[in-house]
């Protein structure tokens, strides 16, 4: 790759906070600016479940995030790329990254095999076997075009020993570096961040961080969080693992959505998070008002006239009462699961936002 394809990789820090390493961003890419910190819902299947373009634009969504390994089973890198990419076929004209499969490597475990060359799936909706390779994840993402690549890694399930977490780090570093080769010999618009692995063992972390920055990645994630640790574990490593990454570099929390830990990685440097919670919770009833969770099936919700929450600005609670949205969740009314997911999405977008403008 060329020293002019990695320069238009730009992230521009703007502001330092004061009182923590909480810092804010700009993000430059080939489908719009990101501003950090950032939430990004999570479109697994090329969709954010229940929800139009529009409605996310209306949530003040910036970036999204899809699955390459949901993608290749259906609908098939090559049908995306007969779109120009996930965008077109998607009609989202801002960010996407796509998740490289890793994640699916650890809630997948009974279907699939890993090797060193790679992991082969059974896949889950015909039996049939797929494999990925970190060179046939970076070919899947190319053809859906997306903003942002990662890598093919291992999530290594909690609780595990620190020799099962070596061997999968161990494999997890040789992806990554065959990926970044592979990425650097055709140059493209689409970032590749690397992923940091290690579990819950802080040296395994520290040695993650130290061989993944030999390479000019331009982003680094924190994966294998939020995969069932105590809350106190998991804000130690992330801790830990903040404090030894490129400051000059976005740094992205996989996986995390909850509203006291988004805030705690902020304040420790994080720039990005997933998650898939506001959906999920939506589609349980559950809302968020302001960091508490409230289920919409509630009796006293029954002749309630009033928004979810008084203050929010969302197409939800501009519009609807609380007694109109649980009698749709309890009808069993789609609309319902549109409408939570909505105030939800909006929340959580609204929360970094907040602290995004107090930096």
């Amino acid at each position: 790759m060329t020293l002019s394809m990695i320069d238009q990789f730009e992230f521009e820090r703007i502001a330092q906070s004061q009182s923590s390493l909480a810092r804010r961003g700009r993000l430059h890419t080939a489908h719009g600016v990101i501003n950090t910190p950032v939430f990004m819902p999570v479109g697994t299947q090329g969709t954010v479940k229940a929800l139009t373009p529009e409605l996310l634009e209306s949530c003040d969504v910036e970036v999204i995030l899809s699955n390459t390994y949901h993608l290749a089973l259906r609908p098939g890198g090559d049908l995306i790329e007969s779109f120009d990419g996930l965008h077109s076929f998607m009609n989202w004209n801002k960010p996407i990254l796509t998740d490289s499969g890793g994640f699916q490597v650890f809630s997948l475990a009974q279907t699939r095999q890993i090797a060193d060359h790679g992991v082969t799936f059974n896949s889950h909706l015909d039996g049939r076997p797929i494999t990925f390779t970190p060179r046939s994840v970076i070919d899947l993402q190319r053809q859906f075009n997306s903003d942002i690549m990662m890598p093919l890694d291992i999530c290594t399930p909690y609780p595990a020993t620190e020799k099962e977490v070596a061997i999968d780090l161990q494999r997890t570093h040789s992806w990554e570096q065959v990926a970044y080769e592979y990425w650097r010999e055709a140059p493209n618009n689409q970032w590749l961040f690397a992923i940091v692995q290690g579990g819950m063992y802080p040296s395994l972390r520290t040695q993650s961080v130290d061989f993944l920055t030999q390479f000019d990645f331009p982003g680094y994630a924190i994966g294998g969080v939020s995969v069932g640790e105590p809350f106190n574990e998991m804000t130690a490593i992330l801790a830990h693992t903040l404090s030894l990454l490129p400051v000059q570099k976005p740094r992205y929390v996989m996986g995390v959505g909850l509203p006291e830990n988004l805030e705690f990685a902020i304040h420790h440097g994080a720039d990005m998070f997933d998650c898939v919670l506001p959906t999920r919770l939506a589609r349980h009833g559950q809302v968020f008002i302001g960091q508490k969770r409230v289920n919409i099936k509630r009796a006293e919700f029954k002749l309630d006239k009033t928004p979810i929450d008084p203050k929010c600005n969302c197409y939800t609670c501009q519009n609807y009462s609380k007694a109109y949205l649980r009698h749709l969740f309890v009808s069993g009314e789609l609309l319902s699961h549109t409408l939570l997911s909505v105030h939800n999405i909006y929340t959580l977008v609204q929360f970094v936002a907040d602290i995004r403008g107090k930096i």
